[in-house]
């Protein structure tokens, strides 16, 4: 008998004994007891804010990324211990990839975008400065910092492991401590998951706790700072969301809830074809992964009226080969629903579309179950068809949460999207098609009823990675009913739990809050040559001032003939002013940056490893034969990459003769910690 346990304030609580029972879906049997304890819920809410908060914002950005990626590593080392349990839950192998390897994967790919795309430091720089003043005195610039509170995660039961992997990796990553609370039917699962990242000792104490059970009165004690993140059904997100404290607080809730995803096959498509094949495929695989419990399951198939019978008969087919049972089971590809509650809840949607729809794959309650009694809660794959879906209104608002989906029409493509939209909002939409066409007048049709359109076709069905894969890259969330948040999507999925604050100031404020250097703060300029200077020894601000270069006429026609750029702009004099944009013949842009190398670069062997690309290049004004260039270097940031080297980011101005800047860029370097 499994027995769950809370995880509040650093201390395990086991069940109490108002514990309730968690009824196995294969067997029909009890095989855990879950909840039942009182728990302190202000002093769980206090300790996070005010032990797990502070330590967690001591650390930087790529501090708190390290750690993601250091807890990944330790769960992926132990995932055998939670594929043990997993066929309890009703999965398979196969499903439980998808939620603990999935899980984890997530979590690699929070660390990596952390560590990649926000800074190694407190402050989060959102876009570029915004000059607020004539002379460039008194600057804009929003940033994003931790809140101050606590998250709060609810998560579904078809997920137990990359349900709450998927919202702690972005949470953890921002900042913020968090309080997750599973669903009970699955509960054993999150609670083996969790106690593994408590025992890595990875994570400080305060970031993480876990309530088993009911949260008791825990959202009537919110606060403005908090953070709700909520995944399951739309009725209950609504409850939730008006409770009185989120309501008068303000408190932030994102929502992830039902979603009557769809597929549509493109009218260029034809029976028999290698997209054809595919899209068959992946509306069985959709049906019958986790049992048809997932929140991107595709639950409307829309085809060509001319192909109707050609994919029921194809669909039919491939679900019919299907093996239902025990999911540790050898060779069972579809296992139980997560309870007899669900089930019953599934065939109650099932009848209640039965006005609208007719059966293709015969009674769901009737299967030949591999190595499993009739006790579990195992349902048949089940095909639907509605041929008149204008007229039909369940097919539409109605998700029968399990292996089940109905196969409809359309006339046209407006006539495919509006079918789409019906599903009032969306996590995903998937398109098989060959034609960009089709592809695009689909998008602008029902992209704003949809989180993400998953587009395929021949060119990309080898690498594509499935219509119900939420990927931690793109944003995993949609519009109304789907309940309108964003828990992925990379450092997006970040700022959810962060402020956007607006900062104004002079330049020396902008950069001593962002630790990036802005143009018009203080520069130094040292005795020697930064790119003699180590990573440790290089400060924000470091500055150089090159001698000049005057640029030739030879310059320009060897750079032109050298390179082969003989553009007419450098070297047809009646043609270049008869261009708006230049006085006669310029000098390359190329060759003006490769000018800018030669007076800032020091030659000599030193800290500075390589430099590995630059960014934002633009050109201001134009440089004839006889203007001269000069170079202003200013270390502008520093990122620490790997033990041995860190990246230093330098902006870059070139001023001709009279002052005026020509070019600027960003130019990145990676530089030794030692010498």
């Amino acid at each position: 008998m499994l027995r769950p346990a809370s995880y509040a304030m650093a201390r395990w609580i086991e069940p109490g004994s108002a514990a309730q029972p968690v009824i196995g879906p294969v067997a029909g049997e009890q095989i855990a007891v879950a909840g039942g304890a009182p728990l302190d819920v202000q002093g769980m809410l206090d300790w996070a804010r005010n032990v797990g908060g502070p330590a967690l914002r001591q650390m930087t950005f790529h501090d708190r990324a390290r750690m993601i990626k250091n807890v990944a590593t330790y769960l992926n080392d132990r995932k055998e211990e939670l594929y043990a349990i997993n066929p309890l839950t009703g999965a398979t192998r196969r499903d439980g990839a998808i939620d603990i390897d999935g899980g984890i994967g997530t979590m690699f790919v929070i660390a990596s975008k952390g560590r990649r795309e926000m800074p190694d430091g407190h402050v989060y720089v959102d876009g570029e400065i915004e000059g607020l003043s004539r002379n460039g005195t008194f600057l804009g610039q929003h940033i994003a910092v931790p809140l101050q509170g606590v998250a709060v995660h609810i998560n579904a039961f078809n997920f137990p492991v990359w349900g709450m992997l998927e919202k702690l990796a972005p949470t953890l990553l921002a900042g913020v401590p968090a309080i997750v609370k599973p669903a009970t039917q699955t509960c054993y699962l999150t609670e083996a998951c969790f106690r593994i990242i408590i025992e890595s000792g990875l994570v400080p104490d305060g970031a993480v706790q876990l309530v088993i059970g009911g949260v008791g009165d825990m959202l009537d004690r919110l606060e403005p700072q908090d953070v709700v993140a909520f995944t399951g059904s739309a009725d209950t997100a609504l409850k939730l969301r008006a409770a009185p404290a989120i309501v008068r607080n303000a408190v932030r809730f994102h929502s992830e809830q039902d979603s009557l995803n769809a597929t549509i096959l493109g009218p260029d498509v034809s029976a028999g074809s290698t997209g054809f094949d595919q899209f068959i495929k992946e509306a069985a695989n959709e049906i019958t992964v986790k049992a048809g419990q997932k929140c991107t399951a595709i639950r409307r198939i829309i085809v060509p009226q001319s192909l109707m019978s050609d994919v029921a008969d194809a669909l039919s087919a491939r679900l019919a080969g299907t093996s239902v049972g025990d999911p540790a089971a050898e060779g069972v590809r579809m296992g139980a629903l997560a309870s007899a509650a669900q089930r019953s809840d599934v065939l109650s949607k099932i009848s209640a579309m039965a006005g609208e729809t007719v059966t293709l794959t015969g009674d769901p309650t009737v299967l030949d179950l591999v190595g499993a009694g009739p006790e579990g809660a195992f349902l048949k794959p089940t095909l639907l068809r509605c041929d008149d879906p204008d007229a039909a209104r369940n097919v539409h608002e109605m998700e029968a949460f399990g292996p089940v989906s109905t196969l409809m029409p359309y006339r046209d493509l407006t006539h495919a999207s509006h079918l789409a939209n019906r599903g009032g909002g969306s996590l995903v939409a998937s398109l098989v098609t060959d034609d960009p066409a089709v592809a695009r007048d689909v998008t602008l049709g029902s992209a704003a009823w949809h989180g993400r359109l998953y587009i395929t076709g021949a060119d990309s069905a080898k690498e594509a990675t499935g219509h119900g894969a939420p990927l931690p890259h793109m944003v995993h969330g949609g519009p109304g009913r789907a309940g309108g948040g964003e828990e992925l999507g990379g450092v997006r999925g970040v700022l959810h739990y962060m402020q956007r604050t607006a900062i104004q100031g002079s330049p020396d404020v902008i950069t001593a809050i962002t630790g990036q250097w802005v143009p018009g703060a203080k520069e130094a300029q040292g005795p020697d040559h930064p790119f003699q200077r180590t990573f440790n020894e290089i400060e924000i601000g470091d500055t150089i001032n090159t001698p000049v270069r005057t640029v030739t006429m030879d310059d320009i026609e060897h750079f032109a003939h050298f390179t082969g750029d003989t553009f007419y702009a450098h070297m047809d004099e009646e043609a270049a002013k008869a261009n708006p944009f230049f006085p006669g013949r310029v000098a390359h842009g190329y060759l003006l940056l490769s000018f800018a190398a030669g007076l800032f670069v020091q030659p000599d062997p030193g800290p500075v490893l390589a430099n590995t690309g630059l960014n934002g290049l633009s050109f201001q004004k134009p440089v004839g034969a006889g203007d001269s260039i000069a170079v202003r270097l200013t270390c502008r940031r520093k990122t620490r990459r790997t033990t041995e080297y860190g990246e230093v980011a330098w902006n870059v101005t070139l001023t001709n003769q009279d002052g005026d800047q020509v070019a600027q860029y960003e130019l990145l370097t990676m530089v030794s910690y030692s010498r």
